[in-house]
C-alpha cells in the first residue's frame, strides 16, 4: 500500500517540525480524482465527513471534487458552510433547540435520528420549508468487525428500525440515511443494500423519496477497493428508487495522504527497551487504543525481524500511553525521527491536550518540488485556551 511521504529526502526530515501532521498535496488530490470518478460515472453524489477529515487548510484542492460536506452537530455545520461552501448536510443523534436553530440557518439536509425527536421539533422544521428532511434508519445490519465502531449493534442508539415504521406519517420526510460502515469494500455495500431493500423498500413504494443517503466507511480510495462494483450499485439503486444518492466518506478523503513525525527522546530500560517519543498515542493517535490498531512506521518491523526491537512510549502520564513494539535496523537513539504512517484521517480531528502535551503542528508537503509549509502550530495559549 502506498503511502504518503513515505519516500521523504533524507535532508527535509529533520527540518520538518516534530511533532507533526504532514499532509501530501497530491496523495490527497489523487483521493480526489477517484471520487470525482465515482461521482461522474454513478450520478452520485459525494461529501466530505469532516467527522475523519477537516484540515480546512485543504478544501480550496478538494472543493472542486465533491459536493460538499457533512457534519455531526452545529460546530461541523458551521466549519463546512464558511469555509467549504457547498452543499451542508446535518445529522445528530440528538439536537439542541438553539443548535437546531441554527444549523437550520446554513444547512441543506437535516437529518432526524428518531421519530421522537421529528416530532419534538416540528415546529422548527416546518419554519425551514427550503430545507430537505430525513431520517437516518437502522437496518439491523453491518459488516464493522469492531463493536465500538459498529452502528447497528445490539441496542445502537443510531437510527429507526423497520418495525418502529409501521403505521408512521412521514409527511414532510424527503430522504433517509443510514450508516453501517467501517473500512469496507463494496461487496459489504452490496450485501446491505439487499437487507436494506428487504426491510425499508416498502416505505419508500409508500412513500417516494428524492434521496438516499449511504452515509461513510466505505474505503473507495484503498488500492483493492472495488470501485466499479460501487458505481454499478449505485447507478442500481438509484435507478430502483428514482432517488439522489448521497456518499459521505470522512476516512476515504485523507487515506494514505500524511503522516505524523516524531521524535525519540529517551531510551528507558525495563524488560525491554522503551522508546519515549514526542507524541502521544492517548493524545494524537487516539484510534490505536481504540480501535485499536498497530500503526505502520516507514522502515520499521515486527517485532523481532529487525535486530533492535524496542516498545514505543507516548509521554504523558497515562501508563498505557503506547503504540506497540517495532523493530529497526540500528539502535535507537535522542534525536532520531519516525515518520508514523497514514495519520490524516480521523487523527487531527480526536486530538486533545491532555496533559498539556505539545501539540503536533500541521504542515503541507509537496512531493512535486520535496518542500514544506508549516501552517499551524500550536503553543500554550491554545492550551490554555480550552480550559477556564
Amino acid at each position: 500500500m502506498k503511502n504518503a511521504l513515505q519516500n521523504l529526502p533524507d535532508d527535509l526530515l529533520p527540518k520538518l517540525p516534530s511533532p507533526c501532521y504532514a499532509v501530501e498535496r497530491e496523495a490527497l488530490q489523487r483521493n480526489m480524482e477517484c471520487l470525482a470518478r465515482v461521482r461522474e460515472a454513478s450520478g452520485a453524489k459525494i461529501l466530505l465527513a469532516l467527522k475523519g477529515f477537516a484540515m480546512h487548510s485543504l478544501f480550496d484542492l478538494m472543493r472542486p471534487y465533491l459536493d460538499g460536506i457533512c457534519a455531526s452537530g452545529l460546530h461541523e455545520a458551521m466549519l463546512g458552510h464558511e469555509l467549504f461552501q457547498k452543499e451542508v448536510h446535518t445529522y445528530s443523534p440528538a439536537y439542541k433547540p438553539a443548535d437546531l436553530s441554527e444549523i437550520l440557518k446554513i444547512s441543506h439536509h437535516v437529518i432526524f435520528n428518531s421519530f421522537a425527536q421529528w416530532e419534538a421539533h416540528a415546529a422548527q422544521r416546518l419554519a425551514h420549508p427550503d430545507v430537505s428532511f430525513g431520517l437516518r434508519v437502522n437496518p439491523e445490519y453491518s459488516e464493522a468487525e469492531v463493536e465500538i465502531y459498529n452502528p447497528c449493534g445490539k441496542n445502537s442508539r443510531l437510527g429507526i428500525r423497520a418495525i418502529d415504521f409501521e403505521g408512521k406519517d412521514l409527511t414532510g420526510v424527503s430522504g433517509f440515511h443510514m450508516h453501517t460502515h467501517c473500512e469496507q469494500n463494496s461487496d459489504a455495500l452490496e450485501r446491505t443494500l439487499a437487507v436494506f431493500d428487504q426491510k425499508f423498500a416498502k416505505f419508500l413504494n409508500a412513500h417516494p423519496l428524492q434521496w438516499l443517503n449511504l452515509g461513510g466507511g466505505h474505503h473507495i480510495t484503498r488500492p483493492d477497493y472495488d470501485v466499479q462494483r460501487l458505481i454499478d450499485l449505485l447507478k442500481k439503486y438509484q435507478d430502483k428508487y428514482q432517488v439522489q444518492i448521497y456518499l459521505e466518506p470522512g476516512e476515504a478523503c485523507g487515506l494514505n495522504c500524511g503522516v505524523l513525525v516524531a521524535t525519540v527522546l529517551d531510551i528507558v530500560q525495563n524488560a525491554q527497551p522503551i522508546a519515549v517519543l514526542d507524541v502521544s498515542t492517548t493524545c494524537h493517535m487516539p484510534d490505536v487504543l481504540e480501535m485499536p490498531y498497530r500503526p505502520q512506521i516507514f522502515g520499521a518491523g515486527l517485532p523481532g525481524e529487525k535486530p533492535y526491537t524496542y516498545l514505543l512510549a507516548g509521554n504523558s502520564c497515562l501508563a498505557g500511553d503506547r503504540c506497540g513494539e517495532y523493530s529497526f535496523d540500528r539502535p535507537l537513539s535522542p534525536g532520531d525521527r519516525l515518520v508514523f504512517l497514514d495519520m490524516a484521517h480521523y487523527t487531527m480531528v480526536k486530538t486533545s491536550f491532555f496533559n498539556g502535551v505539545q501539540h503536533p503542528a500541521i504542515v503541507h508537503y509537496s512531493s512535486v518540488d520535496a518542500s514544506f509549509q508549516t501552517v499551524r502550530e500550536f503553543s500554550y495559549q491554545d492550551y490554555k485556551s480550552k480550559l477556564s
